[in-house]
């Protein structure tokens, strides 16, 4: 079954000019929708400042969510709301991730509600980072298990395997539903659990449908060359470009689950136009797992260089040794991934090729990370 939304489809996507909202924008577009940009071109992100690529025939709005007066200016006419906008990565500001992404989104959903705003359905970006780990099957008689996150003296002590909660044994990585305990172990996971709670709590309290679509690794064309806190795939990207290897966390052997972003556009289109999603967090994904190491190969292929990767016994307390996400719920609705990774890889090297300035802006940061605690060495105290 369809919801009917009115022949004037008018959408706001907050986050406008990013990696995912920027092709919602265009998917939007493409389809019919008349729809307002607000975003606030976060430096970390949008270093030249406003990007060519925002669609011309978009209202663009630069602001805030943080400022009230700024989100009740760009929610006047809508109908639906795409929340995109959010503070990521492994930066080490905490009040601004609170403040982006809590509060923003609470200050967001507020203003609706007081304003009685006729948005009739909200669409919030959520990751698959609120699971503290993925699912995991014990090799005993304990079946599909949802471990909690590692222990850092674990990880100190080179272990970084995933045990099973009630007999210890090794378990082997399993799609993870979204069924599965959710917590947030990073400042920004934690942030995305409130946003996603805030989002379908608040829907169920004034009968306006929400959905939060938990989205797997995304990657593709304008993700940032700026940000150093950025996917894995654009960081290996810019370090292998300027000839430096990539670095491999842990072992390199920890898997992600990778989606190209025109198909994480497409499951919000998903959400908004079907009643089958509404109330629910959703995983996005491919439903396929692959290991950081085999990443840096496909991506040094891509790029034609034969630079190895390292791995130098350090690991990032608080994150998930594997991921793969559990697709039934969204594959039920229609959804089906289009875009193979080798293909999206190549795609986005396509992209970064035509790019002015691609720097190595990670190197700096490590230093930055180490300082704050964010990263760790195998066998070093605290």
């Amino acid at each position: 079954m369809t919801r009917q939304l009115s022949n004037g489809r008018r959408a706001l996507v907050t986050g406008g000019a990013g990696l995912i909202g920027s092709h919602l924008v265009d998917l939007l577009i493409g389809e019919g929708w008349r729809v307002r940009i607000l975003d606030n071109l976060e430096p970390n992100t949008h270093r030249e400042g406003r990007p060519a690529w925002i669609n011309a025939a978009a209202e663009f709005v630069e602001g805030d969510v943080r400022d009230r007066a700024t989100v009740a200016a760009a929610l006047a006419g809508v109908e639906v709301v795409f929340h995109q906008a959010a503070y990521g990565g492994y930066m080490p500001e905490i009040s601004k991730y609170v403040g982006v992404n809590s509060f923003g989104t609470a200050q967001l959903l507020e203003v609706i509600r007081d304003e009685n705003l006729p948005v009739r359905k909200v669409v919030v970006a959520s990751s698959q980072a609120v699971y503290s780990e993925g699912a995991g099957l014990c090799p005993g008689e304990h079946g599909l298990v949802f471990p909690a996150v590692r222990p850092v003296a674990q990880l100190r002590a080179g272990d970084f395997g995933v045990h099973c909660p009630m007999c210890d044994r090794a378990t082997v990585p399993a799609p993870t539903p979204e069924h599965a305990p959710i917590g947030g172990e990073t400042v920004y996971a934690i942030t995305k659990v409130d946003q996603e709670r805030l989002v379908l709590t608040w829907g169920r309290q004034t009968g306006v449908p929400t959905v939060a679509l938990r989205y797997s690794c995304t990657y593709g064309p304008r993700q940032s060359v700026f940000n150093p806190y950025t996917g894995v795939i654009a960081i290996f990207c810019t370090r292998l470009l300027n000839g430096q290897p990539p670095v491999l966390y842990e072992d390199g052997e920890q898997t992600r689950d990778f989606s190209f972003v025109e198909d994480i556009a497409r499951a919000n289109l998903l959400a908004a136009t079907t009643d089958k999603l509404d109330g629910l967090a959703v995983n996005v994904g491919s439903g396929e797992a692959t290991s950081i190491r085999e990443i840096a190969r496909l991506v040094a292929d891509a790029l034609d260089v034969s630079v190895e990767p390292i791995a130098r016994g350090e690991f990032r307390p608080g994150e998930m040794r594997h991921l793969i996400s559990d697709t039934t719920r969204i594959r039920a609705a229609g959804y089906e991934p289009q875009v193979p990774l080798a293909a999206g890889i190549r795609r986005y090297i396509e992209w970064i090729g035509g790019q002015m300035d691609v720097r190595d802006y990670f190197a700096a940061a490590e230093t930055l990370l180490r300082a704050k605690g964010i990263v760790h060495r195998v066998g070093e105290e605290s």
